[in-house]
């Protein structure tokens, strides 16, 4: 008899481990097969964040996003090599260039930012030239279904799953839709916002695809990352705050003080 509840009290002990392992297994993905069981729990999560209807139903028709899967995988390479030859591949050139035009045909506009939040027209193009080409190329992927699949690939959950449900509330307040596009990794606007740093950064309504908006909130992040004024030289963890990549973090510096100096 103890040799039976020993057995019966070993075999409850391995079905649980295996229904922790199950649910442990089904925390993440790494590919599409395992996304619309995922999305059910992470409804209840979303829901229990205070995503009303309107961001539960987003979810439930987000799909599994393989173009941001397959540029997720290459953003490594991306920010390969030496910070000129990342200009190069970039158009830094151009960007100063247009920078220095739009800096001149928008004065009264970032001089209003300069002195409401202490940032210069500099990094400001520079990051508007870097992300979209000013505006040019704003994304073409669904930010829900791009920022979600983020949340459920095993590589970076715990990053993006915040922005997830940031944008599943943004589709609450009407900044997002449903049918929203951005960017590969659902950055949204003319300087592409993670759906989370909209909601804690995005200024007069958070619509980032208008370029005034876009433009005070991210000299909003930067002030808030620890922009003090004057060259981006001057400020480069503020700008490291933007963008953990080394090479893109020295490129926006030299572009940002060539526009302010031109």
């Amino acid at each position: 008899m103890v040799l039976g509840a020993t057995m019966r009290i070993l075999a409850a002990a391995v079905v649980a481990l295996g229904m922790a392992g199950a649910a442990q297994a089904a925390s993440c993905g790494k590919d599409a097969s395992g996304f619309e069981a995922w999305k059910e729990g992470f409804a209840q999560q979303a829901k229990s964040a205070g995503v009303k209807s309107r961001g539960l139903k987003a979810l439930e028709g987000a799909k599994y996003a393989t173009a941001t899967i397959k540029v997720d995988r290459a953003v490594k390479k991306a920010f390969s090599g030496s910070v000129e030859d990342f200009m190069k591949r970039r158009g830094g050139a151009s960007i100063i260039s247009k920078g220095r035009t739009l800096k001149k045909q928008n004065a009264s506009l970032f001089a209003e930012i300069e002195r409401k939040y202490g940032v210069p027209a500099g990094p400001l193009l520079a990051i508007w030239g870097m992300e979209t080409g000013f505006g040019g190329f704003m994304g073409n992927q669904n930010t829900v279904s791009a920022i979600v699949t983020l949340a459920y690939d095993c590589r970076r959950p715990d990053f993006f799953t915040p922005h997830a449900i940031a944008a599943l509330q943004l589709v609450d307040r009407g900044i997002l839709t449903a049918s929203s596009v951005g960017a590969a990794h659902g950055e949204i606007g003319h300087t592409q916002f993670l759906p989370g740093n909209v909601l804690k950064y995005g200024v007069g309504g958070g619509n980032l695809r208008d370029k005034e908006t876009a433009l005070k909130s991210t000299a909003n992040f930067l002030r808030s990352h620890g922009y003090s004024g004057g060259r981006a030289s001057r400020n480069a963890g503020a700008i490291a705050g933007w963008n953990a990549a080394k090479v893109y973090q020295q490129a926006i510096i030299i572009m940002a003080d060539a526009i302010d100096d031109g």
